[in-house]
C-alpha cells in the first residue's frame, strides 16, 4: 500500500501537514533507492569474488605448495651433498698427498676413489677412519705412489770437473799469449794444484 496524498486526505491530515509528510515520504524513498543500487552493485562485486575464490580452490594451493616444498628441500639437500662431496675430496686429496701420491697420478686416484669418498666420514675437515684409503693406497693405488730414492753424484763424473786433464806447469808455460798464460795460472792456482 502506498502512501498518497489521497489516503492523507481521507485520514484527516491537513493540506498543508499532507506536503511535508509527502516530501518525507520522498526523500526517504529516495535515499532507500540509493541504498538499494549500492547493494545491487556490490552483491554483483560478490558474484565476481565468488567466482575468483572457486577458481582459486580449483587451482589447488596445497599441492602446489606442497611441490614447491619438496622442491625446495630436494635443492636444500643437493647443496649440502655437493658441499659433502667437496670438503671430502679436499681431505681425500691432501690425504693422497701425504701418502706420496702427486701430480698425474694424484688427478688418476681421484678419479677413481669416488665410491670409497662416498664412504667416509668427516668431520672438522679430517677423516675419521682412513683404512679404506690406506688399502687402496697399499693394494689398488701402489703403482701411483712415487718413489722417493736419494742417489749421489755420478763418480764417472765427479762434480765441477769437465772431464778433461788439468794443464801442468809445462803446459802453461808453452802457452805464447800472455793473458790467456794468466788465465791458465789462475785456473791453476784455484784448483789447488799450486801447493
Amino acid at each position: 500500500m502506498a502512501l498518497t496524498r489521497k489516503m492523507l486526505e481521507a485520514l484527516g491530515v491537513e493540506e498543508k501537514a499532507v506536503d511535508q509528510i509527502i516530501d518525507a515520504h520522498i526523500e526517504v524513498v529516495n535515499g532507500l533507492k540509493d541504498q538499494l543500487k549500492i547493494y545491487e552493485e556490490d552483491a554483483g562485486k560478490y558474484a565476481e569474488a565468488k567466482a575468483e575464490l572457486d577458481g582459486l580452490k580449483r587451482e589447488d594451493y596445497k599441492a602446489k605448495f606442497e611441490k614447491e616444498h619438496s622442491d625446495f628441500e630436494a635443492y636444500k639437500k643437493s647443496i649440502e651433498e655437493k658441499e659433502s662431496r667437496a670438503a671430502k675430496e679436499k681431505v681425500v686429496r691432501e690425504f693422497f698427498e701425504n701418502k706420496g701420491i702427486t701430480g698425474a697420478n694424484l688427478d688418476i686416484a681421484m678419479r677413481g676413489v669416488t665410491a670409497e669418498m662416498a664412504q667416509l666420514e668427516v668431520a672438522d675437515g679430517k677423516i675419521k677412519d682412513t683404512k679404506i684409503l690406506d688399502d687402496l693406497v697399499k693394494g689398488t693405488y701402489s703403482g701411483l705412489v712415487a718413489k722417493i730414492g736419494k742417489k749421489g753424484a755420478d763418480t764417472a763424473t765427479p762434480p765441477g770437473s769437465s772431464g778433461a786433464t788439468p794443464m801442468t806447469k809445462k803446459d802453461i808455460m808453452a802457452i805464447k799469449d800472455t793473458t790467456e798464460r794468466q788465465k791458465a795460472w789462475v785456473e791453476y792456482l784455484t784448483k789447488g794444484n799450486g801447493n
